[in-house]
């Protein structure tokens, strides 16, 4: 029997119609059930109250290694991999994480086989299986995740402050392990892993450590019944839970300066201090108000001044690694060129700042404020996929009473000046840590961080030099945030005539615009989504068009951004981004403001010019953004390849970067007038708006824009409206393109294999959708868990304009590129046996869990948006297709599916149309050197000539706004 708690009410959103019950098993194990009648999709996540932090001296990773061991199988199913091969099949997705003191387990599934999978995930915690054989293919897999890691400078960097702290303390120790700490060093000294894997598990996996979270369309005494009946057999030893003594920086670890050479090019500061953890003080949030404001980026803000000063392109502030026992305050600055050489000025001015709230005092109207956004942001809520629902609930129950496990930190309400004020004089230059990033201090370090091979060095910094950099700091206006004026008022939700509306309907066209509405019949939030896509012809038909176009729409969002920030702060989201054919505009959030922001982005399109100053500071970092571009992984490269090849009109990264340094504030100038002077404005407006306001808005866009008395735009010809045209693979040929890493240093190799099956089509559709279903756990079994040729090992449809296809995405170590191929094939010539031998019943259950997927209603506005959106992008308007497509699966047969196998999949099948790109690492460069054109292989050795000479599918994009000839 399970004991119920009924002291506590559990805080939750307003708009929140789902049913909450913590139960407490006999084993100990604290559990909340969560019923929502209207899910598609049913989860459950438990969090197991241990994490790297207990790893044992020597084997470094092992929490992370017992991780992946458990999804392999348990006494009850000992045919590995089932568990995952069965949330597939019914339409669901598992995964897992260790971080530093806690491993969290999760999945969805499709309701009507969530019971089985329910059962089959607390059999991991109940009897799991961690067999010898599985042990050293996995411990191969945790090697490989580390690979793609080691050149990230996330990690490197995070690793390195772990590092610069005192040994004997967990924060200090390698989370990941690899198959130096999990094979080779155990293994010399005589310690077997999976012996110790066996130890640590019994050790640490208590259910009185753990915390499940289970979401289903049932009703709460029905979840209670299943989850007593499961997870009660769970062993619990009452283990004390992990507690840390101590902090992680002693003396020797503070007050210093950190030189860094990261991978990419760029420039940055991490200003860190050992703090009092918020989670101590969670309802008087002092992290958070301190984060608030010395991250604020408004007028007179620390970033106003740097960026005024053209030393800084972004600044962010808040609380980072946090645990009971310790934590850390960050501000985080990414430097220019300029901002580089005057290191010494902005730490001045951050202590200045900080100086400045010393002396202002807590202010009780900034608590109000920030206190009043939280608790609107908190009860409009949107929903979110119930996976990432349940994750984020059964983490914060291992830290915060039950009456706030849904709401975690996210509602300070309480105004208390002494905690915030402790925790601000904790940043003072007494206990700072300074770490410096920049590839100028190549070859001016002397010591390595050994998990990450990070060159650094280390130099000591007295509160009395940087008091002395405080005092020599420019002379700035610096003062706190004006109140806010986008906060919300009328959060009431519009009467929507049209609540039959299931899709956008075009509201109005003419040869200035198209308008599509959607109005919100789903989710009751009072908010708005709009997007405006501004097709202009001329801002793609060259690489210095395409350069130009990003850098103007990255100077928009520089100008706007001191007052479009109080916008963010108060939960109003834009964005303006170039596209292949122009740029847009995306605002997502509260309705009621929205529409002033809208019109002052409008205007400062309509008004543009061209501010010297901030021009070589955006053409700086696109600059830089460009020549990052070679230390994507590999994977990411070969995908890039991948559409280049494919997407016609599309210009490639290198010839991009050759025209950039050449652009001067001139060359932008002249550029924007011809950019804007012909543009078609595609929009899409959708959420709490009612469908006059919609329109009211358009109306306003073409005023400004195209009718006022010197306009800047004039509509499209005819001739101008683009197309998106994709190329069309030969029928028969084996296409592939090789290249060498773009990161010399990189290890990691990569494959892209693209199968191409043709234009978008319900029929056709459907059944590569079930063959990518059907076939994506064997994929990844097959040639990650059983070959172990990489961590990244994926089989995924792919859809280029309205153009499907199927890809095989691998990256690896392990084998090169041409022999990561020949396993694809050897997979797919093995699969073929399997599909062959499917059972009817095996087929429709494959069937009804995709018709499952596909009836799955949209979480919230965005991802709604996002798909309709798609639709009208791509020209194919089918915002019905789901509704299509499931037709078409009810009538496939399996004979179907087998055909479709045999055309378009088969290895050597004569309509079969296949794109491989091969990118080498450094382990496998001696391959690139030696790869000749193969018999069967139809190599692309230029890019562009064989785009030129293929032929292409006729685009989707058809008459939308289009004036009649």
């Amino acid at each position: 029997m399970a004991v119920e708690n009924e002291n506590a009410e559990i805080v939750k959103a307003r708009i929140d119609k789902r049913n909450y019950k913590r139960i407490v098993l006999r084993n100990s194990l604290q559990v909340l059930l969560i019923s929502d009648p209207d899910t598609d999709k049913c989860a459950a996540s438990m969090s197991v109250g241990v994490g790297y932090f207990s790893d044992p001296a020597g084997l470094e990773g092992l929490a992370h290694f017992l991780e992946h061991m458990l999804f392999y199988a348990s006494e009850k199913y000992p045919e590995e991999d089932s568990y995952s091969k069965y949330i597939t099949e019914h339409g669901g997705s598992t995964n897992a994480f260790t971080s530093s003191e806690n491993t969290n387990y999760f999945f969805d599934v499709n309701t009507d086989g969530f019971e089985e999978a329910l059962d089959r995930f607390a059999q991991f915690f109940t009897k799991p299986l961690m067999s010898a054989d599985a042990t050293m293919r996995e411990i191969k897999a945790v090697d490989s995740e580390n690979q793609k890691n080691l050149l990230s400078d996330g990690w490197r960097m995070n690793q390195l402050q772990k590092h610069l702290t005192a040994e004997d303390h967990p924060y200090h120790k390698f989370s990941t392990g690899n198959w130096d700490t999990l094979e080779v060093r155990p293994k010399a000294k005589g310690i077997d892993t999976r012996n110790e894997l066996i130890k640590f598990h019994e050790e640490n996996y208590s259910a009185n450590l753990m915390h499940l979270v289970v979401y289903t369309n049932e009703s709460l005494d029905k979840i209670q019944i299943l989850v007593e009946e499961k997870f009660q057999d769970i062993r619990n030893t009452n283990k004390g839970c992990f507690r840390i003594s101590g902090q992680p920086c002693k003396a020797e670890h503070l007050q210093i300066i950190v030189r860094t050479v990261p991978i990419k090019q760029g420039h940055k500061l991490r200003i860190v201090w050992p703090v009092t953890p918020e989670i101590r003080h969670y309802m008087e949030g002092p992290c958070r108000y301190l984060g608030h404001l010395i991250g604020h980026e408004g007028e007179g803000s620390l970033y106003y001044i740097l960026k005024k000063l053209g030393w800084a392109t972004s600044l962010s502030a808040g609380e980072s690694d946090l645990s009971l026992d310790f934590s850390f305050f960050k501000v985080v600055i990414d430097l220019t060129d300029a901002g580089h050489e005057h290191m010494q000025d902005i730490i001045g001015l951050l202590f200045k700042y900080i100086k400045l709230l010393q002396q202002s005092g807590v202010c009780k109207w900034i608590f109000e404020e920030l206190s009043a956004v939280c608790e609107t942001k908190f009860h409009y809520q949107d929903k979110i996929r119930p996976s990432d629902y349940v994750v984020n609930i059964a983490s914060n129950m291992q830290y915060y009473p039950p009456k706030d496990w849904l709401a975690g930190s996210s509602l300070p309400s309480k105004f208390s000046p002494s905690v915030i004020q402790m925790v601000l004089d904790q940043l003072s230059p007494n206990n700072v840590r300074i770490f410096w990033e920049s590839k100028g201090f190549e070859g001016h370090t002397d010591k390595v961080e050994p998990w990450y091979g990070t060159a650094y060095s280390i130099e000591k910094i007295t509160p009395s030099a940087i008091q002395g950099w405080v005092f020599s700091a420019p002379e700035e206006n610096i003062h706190l945030p004006a109140p806010n004026k986008f906060i919300p008022t009328d959060l009431s939700l519009k009467i929507v005539p049209e609540k039959q509306v299931k899709f956008p309907v075009l509201l109005s066209r003419s040869s200035y615009s198209a308008l599509w509405y959607k109005p919100d019949t789903l989710f009751s939030t009072p908010k708005a989504y709009v997007k405006i896509n501004f097709n202009c012809p001329y801002a793609g038909n060259s690489p210095e068009a395409e350069i130009l176009t990003h850098i103007f729409t990255q100077l928009l969002m520089d100008y706007l951004n001191d007052y479009a920030y109080y916008a963010q702060v108060a939960g109003l989201y834009y964005s303006i981004s170039h596209t292949d054919a122009g740029f847009q505009v995306n605002l997502l959030g509260y309705n009621h403001k929205l529409r002033i922001l809208l019109e002052t982005i409008v205007e400062e399109i309509a008004t543009f010019r061209v501010k010297t100053d901030r021009f070589s500071v955006i053409k700086e970092m696109v600059t830089k953004e460009y020549q990052n571009f070679k230390y994507q992984q590999p994977y990411q490269q070969a995908m890039y390849y991948c559409s280049l090849i494919l997407q016609d009109q599309t210009w490639p990264w290198v010839e991009q970067l050759e025209v950039l340094p050449g652009l001067q504030a001139e060359d932008l100038a002249k550029f924007v007038p011809v950019m804007l002077s012909r543009t078609f404005l595609e929009c899409y407006i959708a959420g709490n708006i009612e469908s006059q306001e919609a329109e009211a808005m358009a109306r306003h866009l073409e005023d400004v824009l195209f009718k006022c008395s010197k306009p800047l735009c004039q509509p499209l010809f005819p001739s101008q409206h683009l197309t998106n045209r994709v190329t069309k693979l030969e029928s028969g040929i084996n296409y592939f393109y090789t290249s060498e890493c773009l990161n010399p240093d990189d290890e990691n190799s990569a494959l892209v294999h693209y199968i191409q099956v043709g234009r978008d089509d319900f029929k056709l559709n459907a059944k590569l959708q079930l063959f990518a279903l059907v076939a994506k756990q064997p994929t990844f079994h097959q040639l990650r868990s059983v070959e172990q040729l990489g961590y990244i090992t994926v089989l995924m449809q792919r859809n280029d304009c309205g153009v499907r296809g199927l890809q095989f995405i691998i990256q690896s170590t392990v084998k090169a590129p041409g022999s990561i191929e020949q396993r694809v094939e050897a997979f797919l010539e093995m699969f073929e046996t399997k599909l062959k031998e499917m059972t009817i019943e095996e087929f429709k259950s494959n069937v009804n869990a995709l018709i499952d997927m596909k009836l799955e209603k949209h979480k919230n506005l965005r991802e709604e948006s996002t798909f309709f959106w798609r639709e009208i992008k791509d020209g194919t308007l089918r915002f019905d297709r789901r509704h299509f497509e499931i037709e078409e699966l009810r009538k496939l047969a399996l004979q179907e599916l087998i055909d479709f196998f045999y055309e378009y999949v088969k290895v050597g099948a004569p309509r079969k149309r296949t794109l491989s790109v091969r990118v080498h690492g450094n382990l496998h460069s001696s391959e690139y050197k030696s790869e000749a054109s193969e018999p069967h292989l139809a190599r692309i050795d230029n890019i562009f000539s064989f785009r030129k000479s293929q032929s292409l599918y006729g685009s989707f994009k058809g008459l939308t706004g289009q004036v009649k000839l």
